[in-house]
């Protein structure tokens, strides 16, 4: 990949949507929603105030309305300030 986020900046390529739930049923393209979880996939420099805690391969959990997609190579990725990720799991 060649984007190099700057600043305390991340870029995170969303997790596939769920495609059935845990019972089975098989989830129709309009009822699915945004999935709020991803890898990261670029991280930035960090600034002298905020160190980068997240590094690349990390899996996080972000706001529902963290960040601004872009398409990238074909690719769909979300890059954001890394307070808006809410979690490393």
């Amino acid at each position: 990949m060649n984007i190099k986020p700057l600043a305390a900046r991340v870029v995170v390529k969303p997790a596939a949507a769920e495609e059935t739930t845990a019972s089975g049923i098989i989830i129709p393209d309009s009822a699915k929603e945004k999935q709020l979880k991803g890898e990261v996939v670029a991280v930035g420099p960090g600034t002298k105030d905020e160190v980068m805690e997240v590094s690349v391969g990390d899996t996080v959990l972000y706001g529902k309305y963290a960040g601004t997609e872009l398409d990238l190579d074909g690719d769909d990725l979300l890059i954001m300030n890394q307070s808006d990720i809410l979690a490393i799991v």
